[in-house]
């Protein structure tokens, strides 16, 4: 775009000049393109944040305080650079960090708080778990023993399926459900590059093809709803209950999974029904067989060799830290290990002991080397922390504003709704806004609202908030809607059609089992009885 793209090729000869002349200068190409640099779409959209939030403040008035119309603002301003991209998503995510005090809405301090709590230490101590299992191939160890288990002789095809869709759900209910996908996706596909390429498969063949991959990014999705660390939605979940309502009992690691597990179960269970009725015709054993037997999948496990003492003690920690998480806080009449801390220890607590352990523990592959070092830690995720921090303070911002006040006043006329009616509803909307935006998003955007309408309706403020966080993880039907799905679809085994066809039914089919297991089984799990202050 300068001058040095004028200058002679041969860097070597002395004749050239140093500077571009002014006829070259005038001649460069940069001067022609400046309008068209300055008036891109991507520029737009960078302006559109703060012009949505100037116009907000101007023209908006609300009954309340002052910050609550700045706070209204900011929201426009985040979920526009969210929407569109115009920024990266992790530069948007700071954005409170310097929008909160200059509008007034909160201190430095007290908005950084909410980028480093004991929920994003959990995300934090879980993410260096799950590179750890990446870097010494336990997962993939854990697929082919799975896989081997369930292949069948001879060959099952729904079985087969089953295996590989339950070991990424498995997989995910430990680690964020991006990276369950990201990690079993060359598994399953490893298995796939044993039956012939794309142009010489048969129909029956090329339809299988698609249920393993759709299998293994929906699982991924599903196994995440299982746990708190499962998948970021949760962890904004019981961030913002904890924020909202600080003196009630906070969500635990067992106690979302009292209830998220029978629900993924369920979902999980249809989606496998799903994948078998639209891909696994009566005759793909016969013709997967010629291809896809117990030999293979053994011969490969036999490749990885025994398991040494750096995998077992990972998996030891692993194990240790799961123990962990399910016993900190068991019920009223039996309380956990947390008890003896005076309930100060957190489930991050936990998650950040247990990584700090293979910082600790020596691998025994080279004298002083450990299993974990910094180096391997170089792919956490900063852009997931960073957006749960995001959400956090977002939560914080808008109940301390005044504007979860006004928005509640707004609201009146959902008193007289049925929560029976409104559940469903209230998980179809964050079904469908999910694909369109990041599944953290939507959550962050519609659970202060769902707040709201339970403070109006004179409901459990959870009988609302779950649906709206679990239908945000219903991204089932765009290649867009997630990365999981992304993954998938640059395998080039699936088509958009082919997302849809099976993410519609499945959409359908886990808004209804939700619909029935949150007033009765989420009732009780989460005591939505009683009354929150």
């Amino acid at each position: 775009m300068n001058g040095d793209h004028e200058a002679h090729p041969n860097s070597g000869d002395i004749k050239a000049p140093l500077l571009p002349s002014h006829r070259q200068i005038q001649r460069s190409p940069s001067s022609h393109f400046t309008l068209k640099t300055i008036f891109t779409p991507n520029n737009f959209y960078i302006l559109l944040g703060p012009l949505l939030c100037a116009v907000i403040c101007v023209c908006v008035k609300l009954d309340g305080q002052a910050t609550s119309r700045n706070m209204l603002g900011v929201l426009a301003w985040v979920f526009a650079w969210w929407l569109t991209e115009a920024v990266p998503m992790p530069i948007t995510s700071m954005a409170p960090l310097f929008l909160f005090p200059l509008f007034g809405i909160s201190s430095a301090d007290t908005v950084a708080h909410s980028y480093m709590d004991d929920v994003i230490a959990l995300v934090l101590g879980s993410f260096i778990l799950a590179l750890a299992v990446e870097h010494y191939n336990i997962h993939k160890r854990l697929a082919l023993n799975i896989t081997i288990l369930f292949c069948g002789e001879p060959m099952n095809p729904p079985l087969l399926l089953l295996g590989i869709c339950g070991t990424t759900a498995f997989v995910s209910m430990w680690m964020h459900n991006v990276a369950a996908a990201v990690i079993m996706m060359p598994v399953a596909t490893g298995i796939l590059q044993n039956l012939p390429e794309v142009p010489l498969q048969s129909t029956l063949v090329r339809k299988y093809c698609k249920a393993v991959v759709l299998g293994v990014i929906y699982s991924a999705a599903v196994g995440g709803m299982s746990t708190l660390t499962g998948t970021g939605v949760n962890l904004i979940l019981v961030g913002m209950w904890k924020t909202y309502f600080p003196e009630a009992n906070p969500i635990s690691f067992s106690t979302w999974f009292c209830f998220g597990f029978p629900l993924a179960l369920v979902i999980f269970v249809a989606l496998w029904a799903i994948l078998c009725l639209f891909y696994c015709s009566r005759g793909s054993g016969p013709a997967l067989s010629e291809y896809l037997d117990k030999a293979n999948l053994k011969r490969e496990l036999d490749m990885l060799g025994p398991m040494a003492f750096a995998e077992k003690m990972v998996l030891a920690v692993f194990g240790m830290l799961i123990a962990l998480w399910m016993t900190r806080s068991i019920t009223d009449d039996i309380p956990g290990w947390g008890a003896l801390f005076n309930d100060r220890a957190g489930d991050g607590t936990a998650s950040v002991v247990m990584a700090t352990l293979l910082f600790i523990i020596p691998s025994m592959k080279q004298k002083g080397e450990k299993l974990m070092d910094w180096n391997k830690c170089k792919k956490l995720p900063w852009n997931i922390i960073l957006l749960l921090g995001a959400g956090f303070a977002i939560a914080d911002g808008v109940r301390t504003s005044g504007l979860a006040d006004d928005l509640s006043k707004a609201l009146d006329f959902l008193e007289a709704a049925p929560y029976l009616a409104i559940a469903p509803i209230v998980c179809l909307i964050s079904a469908i806004i999910t694909e369109f935006t990041s599944n953290n998003a939507t959550t962050t955007l519609v659970l202060p609202l769902l707040i709201q309408i339970a403070k109006t309706m004179h409901v459990h403020p959870l009988l609302l908030m779950v649906p709206g966080a679990i239908g945000a993880q219903f991204s089932f039907l765009l290649p867009t809607g997630t990365p999981s799905n992304i993954v998938g679809f640059t395998t080039g085994h699936i088509e958009i059609q082919d997302m849809i066809k099976t993410g519609l039914p499945l959409k359908i089919a886990g808004i209804a089992a939700l619909a029935f297991l949150m007033p009765t089984l989420g009732a009780y799990v989460f005591g939505t009885d009683g009354d929150v202050q």
